[in-house]
């Protein structure tokens, strides 16, 4: 089988020799040629079925291979716009070979014609337009690919919105406020309230390992853990225990994830606070000063038996607590200053009228909103202020 077999030449050249001669060198090679006598027929054939390649002469009556290039590059259709084009011309020097490229030429030959150059140049366009098509490919799969993905995590994002309550509990004299902000469409961070089996609220986050898809399957792992810990024990401690047991139990130590838990006796305001490798608790008391409640044991995946130690604290009311994940900390609008624990601690006071108002203030000075900066790291917090 020839080398160049399948590759088809159209010859669009007035003179009729020339053509004749082209077409013998060109099936000598090993292509399939045809021919157009003028630039009207070399329009009609390569808009009917554009050709491997175009042969074009510069100087022909009527339409010239200028006007015959510049309606085919202003097509429509982009098999015939793209079609690689060499003009012939019988003028040399630079002034010939600028109005050639100007005209959309990808290429040019004087004449009379070098065998051996006009084969080196086809050959080269040749080569280009096979490069061209593995890259136009390989855009197609790349923008499948995106296409699939997209998709994909929008099905995560629905999935993951599903399991983040949307509203607040009813919790009479208590407010409560919460939000999400994922840097993607789903993320690592994921928070909840559950009844405990002794009737206290049980207020809970946690944030995984990752981001995307993978780190938002593991937030559904974490609402089902804490359910079902809470379901069956009736202390914070025991219950961050089930959930750090089963948690290994699946995973060994090949992921991880921070948590606190606050267990809320809403008639007295008694309080018990425990974390896991978790950013401190901060508790905003109405007399002007806040708290930082650390967390006592390391993240939950990494150690098999870890001591979850229980700190209780009394919430008069006025008071709140803040909730958060460390993506609030690297959410600034100043990218060389990091939000740091004290800070916001600081943020808190004044307490305001209200938690959602408490939540607002905060989420204001620590991640962009109006500036269309892009968040360093998924930010979740909930904030909840006794009322009476």
């Amino acid at each position: 089988m020839a080398k160049n077999s399948g590759e088809r030449i159209l010859v669009a050249d007035d003179d009729p020799t020339s053509r004749k001669l082209l077409g013998r060198i060109l099936t000598a090679a090993g292509f399939s040629c045809s021919e157009a006598p003028d630039g009207i027929e070399a329009l009609k054939l390569v808009r009917a079925d554009p050709p491997s390649l175009l042969l074009l002469d510069f100087d022909m009556p009527g339409m010239d291979g200028a006007e015959v290039l510049k309606q085919l590059r202003h097509d429509t259709n982009t098999a015939v716009a793209q079609i690689p084009t060499i003009m012939l011309t019988g003028h040399g020097g630079e002034e010939s070979e600028v109005l050639c490229l100007e005209a959309g030429a990808d290429d040019f030959v004087t004449k009379p014609i070098n065998q051996a150059v006009l084969r080196a140049r086809i050959d080269t366009q040749l080569r280009l337009r096979s490069m061209r098509s593995q890259l136009q490919k390989q855009n197609d799969e790349l923008e499948a690919w995106r296409h699939n993905l997209e998709r994909d995590l929008e099905a995560a994002r629905l999935t993951q919105q599903s399991l983040i309550p949307q509203k607040p509990p009813v919790l009479p004299g208590w407010e409560i406020a919460a939000c999400y902000r994922p840097v993607i469409q789903v993320g690592g961070d994921i928070y909840g309230w559950l009844r405990m089996v002794d009737g206290r609220t049980l207020f809970w986050i946690a944030d995984a390992t990752g981001h995307g898809a993978s780190a938002a399957l593991l937030t559904t792992l974490a609402k089902l853990l804490f359910h079902h810990g809470t379901g069956e024990n009736s202390r914070p401690s025991e219950i961050m225990e089930a959930v750090n047991k089963d948690f290994r139990s699946i995973f060994g130590a090949r992921s991880f994830m921070t948590a606190m838990c606050v267990a809320v006796d809403a008639a007295t305001g008694r309080t018990t606070v425990v974390g896991a490798g978790h950013p401190p608790l901060l508790v905003a008391r109405s007399g002007g000063r806040t708290e930082s409640i650390a967390s006592s044991a390391p993240p939950l995946g990494l150690l098999e038996r870890s001591e979850f130690v229980e700190t209780e604290i009394f919430l008069d009311p006025g008071d709140a607590f803040f909730l958060y994940t460390d993506g609030i900390y690297g959410s600034g609008r100043d990218e060389n200053t990091r939000t740091s624990s004290t800070r916001l601690a600081e943020m808190l006071q004044p307490l305001a009228e209200n938690a959602q108002v408490l939540l607002d203030r905060v989420l204001k000075q620590t991640t962009p909103s109006e500036d269309g900066k892009a968040l360093a790291d998924d930010v979740a917090a909930v904030a909840v202020q006794r009322t009476r």
